[in-house]
């Protein structure tokens, strides 16, 4: 084994060997980070089909990464993943405002410029597409880091009224739809609680990894809400509404909501909740070699609630404790790794799983609600690789 190499993995093992689950941990150097070092191989998941490919951004697709492919904490630009439903409009950063409108005491119009002059905020947050799954491999997903306004300060200075309900996060990407019937123009929008809005941790983002938003993820400014699924993480925001009813567009009402099997009072019943709050998950996206050495990798994901723990099992094995990444913070996806001595050839499953400090634990696939829709898949996700 080449000396550096085996210094690399020293010094990785030392970092990991921290457990850091929660936000503060200091950031190390990018040599410590799960690049591949010289001589490391990946080791081909069988459960991968052949046809199964990543391609380039383009305009207006759907865009996730090759989690095979993680070499970094946070992720790059071009390689976070993208989703969109109306398309990605052109705004000229100088004529964009954004408007807080509805019941608030003072209308308010902010500049890109204002917005910036204001007091920053930055973290890193980490999120995943509510259809984030198996069938992508749970490549619609991406950590970075964000800088921006917080949005509590906003709605603090224009002042909410007594008896509103919730506040709607309008794009300026729309499209026109047929609903009953007549066509319409409808703009992408979502909505939250007026407690979930006040969070402070929510921000409107003009920054992604230190550099302006890029125009795939929502050019000039997002609404980045920490904990919750992509969707809500509304792009080229334009107006923040404030209102005394709950707001059902087709992205709150019609899509975007889960349709499970549930016990509702001793009642079996089908329910239909809108995708919020990620859920408790994780899963391995890699297996490495180097110099007859393996070594497991994998992400967790969390609604903020602090992690105890992410075990591994290997065939009918026991499960055992994976060590988490020194950079890991309260909101930012979670890396995690387990060194996997000697191996035996031949083909071998392995699956991991997450629990939080409240006891809850990421469940078997099959042990899960019957469900209908493919939102919010986070079972437990085995994969298979064969060694030799």
């Amino acid at each position: 084994m080449n000396p550096e190499d085996n210094g690399r993995r020293k010094v990785l093992k030392g970092a990991l060997g921290g457990g850091v689950l929660a936000a503060g941990a200091a950031t190390l150097p990018g040599f410590v980070l799960p690049a591949l070092a010289q001589g490391e191989r990946l080791v081909p998941f069988t459960d991968v089909p052949e046809t199964f490919q990543v391609r380039a951004v383009r305009p207006n697709s759907t865009h996730y990464q090759d989690t095979r492919q993680i070499d970094s904490f946070l992720t790059d630009n071009d390689d976070f993943y993208l989703v969109q439903h109306y398309g990605q409009p052109e705004i000229d950063n100088d004529s964009w405002r954004l408007r807080i409108t509805g019941m608030v005491d003072n209308e308010l119009e902010f500049s890109l410029q204002d917005l910036m002059d204001r007091q920053a905020v930055e973290e890193v947050i980490g999120f995943e597409c509510g259809g984030n799954g198996n069938r992508l491999f749970h490549g619609l997903i991406g950590n970075a880091s964000w800088r921006g306004t917080a949005l509590r300060s906003l709605l603090e200075e224009a002042g909410i009224q007594d008896g509103a309900k919730e506040i709607v996060f309008f794009g300026e990407d729309t499209a026109t739809e047929e609903i009953r019937g007549r066509e319409v123009e409808k703009a992408f929008a979502r909505s939250l609680s007026i407690d979930d809005a006040m969070r402070d941790e929510n921000m409107l983002a003009y920054s992604m990894n230190g550099e302006p938003l890029p125009h795939y993820h929502g050019k000039p400014v997002r609404l980045i809400v920490p904990g919750w699924y992509g969707v809500a993480n509304v792009k080229w925001l334009t107006q923040i509404h404030v209102q005394d009813t709950r707001y059902m567009g087709r992205f709150m009402g019609r899509d975007y909501v889960t349709l499970k099997r549930s016990n509702v009072g001793g009642v079996e019943r089908w329910v239909e909740n809108s995708v919020t709050t990620m859920n408790l998950k994780s899963s391995i996206v890699r297996v490495t070699e180097l110099g007859g050495n393996y070594e497991i990798m994998g992400f967790a994901l969390s609604d903020g609630t602090p992690l105890r723990s992410v075990e591994i099992k290997i065939d009918d094995g026991p499960w055992q404790q994976a060590q988490m990444h020194p950079d890991n913070s309260r909101y930012s996806w979670k890396l995690f790794s387990m060194e996997w001595p000697n191996p035996s050839d031949g083909e071998h499953t392995i699956v991991s799983r997450v629990t939080d400090v409240d006891g809850n634990v990421q469940a078997r696939a099959e042990d899960l609600p019957e469900r209908v829709s493919y939102w919010e898949e986070f079972g437990q996700f085995p994969r298979t690789v064969r060694i030799g």
